[in-house]
């Protein structure tokens, strides 16, 4: 059997009926865009270790298919893992005889450099938000004070807010994607278990909350009247925000980021922001935000200083 062959096997009748939409777009996507085209008229059961090595050294190169330059290290994993993925499981129904994907070297994972606005570019943003007309710019301010991934945002019914005892119940995600071709908003389960988290709000936040409750004309809270917003028209809308203030951009996923170093400027313990972020565990906040805990330890050693 061809690989091409048994790939479209796996994704129809191994990844489809157990994973997440999401997860089988992408892993159809990396199949179709990267692996069937170098990999795919290849037996399955002659694949060796060097094919599938020079598969990635060359991804890594020049696999990108719009520039001919090399694919992030990040996304190169990704692909290593359908890799790994479809051949564990062709071996485990017999279809070849030997699993050699776990003799893939993998490339070392980059962490992205954490991006945040300081304390004065977030006050410009926060207060042309709260003088806009526009009631949906309001998911901006609430990404900075609760450290909401956008999906989630988008994902946010009233429902899922209680005023009174003043928490935010987190158990959706939002992402744009297809449905039978149809271009749409997808709602589906958080990013992981951990993702799955009740969020106090802030007390300052409570009565901007019920001012937008209000005027809502929809079931979710951030909405274009009676429209949901879809991901991609949100960062849009962002993006055209800091031109307008003449912030330098930096992607939606700042504002989370802006949120954790403002907290830990505040004192707040890295377990407890840990939860906040549907971080698996808290290793993952101090590692992501261990330069902003140095920053503020620093400051708080120079402020002891003047003290003597």
């Amino acid at each position: 059997m061809k690989y091409k062959d048994w790939l479209f096997d796996w994704l129809e009748n191994y990844v489809k009926p157990s994973s997440k939409i999401r997860t089988y777009q992408r892993y159809e996507k990396i199949c179709s865009l990267h692996i069937i085209d170098k990999l795919g008229e290849k037996e399955i059961s002659e694949l060796s270790v060097m094919d599938l090595q020079k598969f990635v050294t060359d991804c890594l190169t020049d696999g990108n298919r719009k520039n001919g330059k090399g694919l992030s290290v990040n996304f190169v994993n990704s692909i290593i893992s359908v890799l790994q993925n479809s051949l564990k499981t062709a071996q485990l129904i017999g279809l070849i005889s030997t699993y050699d994907g776990d003799k893939i070297k993998r490339p070392k994972m980059q962490e992205k450099q954490v991006e945040c606005f300081s304390l004065s570019e977030q006050k410009q943003i926060e207060t042309a938000v709260l003088s806009s007309k526009k009631d949906k710019l309001f998911g901006i301010v609430l990404c900075l004070y609760t450290g909401l991934r956008i999906g989630e945002l988008l994902a946010l019914e009233w429902s899922d807010i209680d005023l009174e005892k003043k928490i935010i119940a987190v158990s959706k995600n939002c992402y744009d994607g297809s449905k039978d071709g149809v271009y749409c908003r997808i709602i589906d389960t958080p990013k992981t278990s951990s993702s799955n988290r009740i969020i106090p709000i802030p007390k300052q936040i409570v009565p901007l909350l019920k001012d937008l409750k209000k005027k809502s004309k929809s079931d979710f809270i951030i909405a274009d009247g009676t429209k949901p917003v879809f991901v991609r028209s949100y960062q849009r809308t962002f993006e055209l925000l800091l031109k307008k203030l003449d912030i330098q951009h930096k992607g939606f996923h700042a504002l989370r980021h802006t949120f954790a170093t403002r907290a830990l400027e505040c004192g707040m313990d890295v377990k407890t922001l840990s939860e906040i972020l549907g971080h698996k565990n808290a290793t993952i906040t101090l590692n992501r935000y261990v330069h902003s805990l140095m920053e503020h330890k620093q400051e708080m050693m120079n402020r002891l200083g003047k003290m003597l």
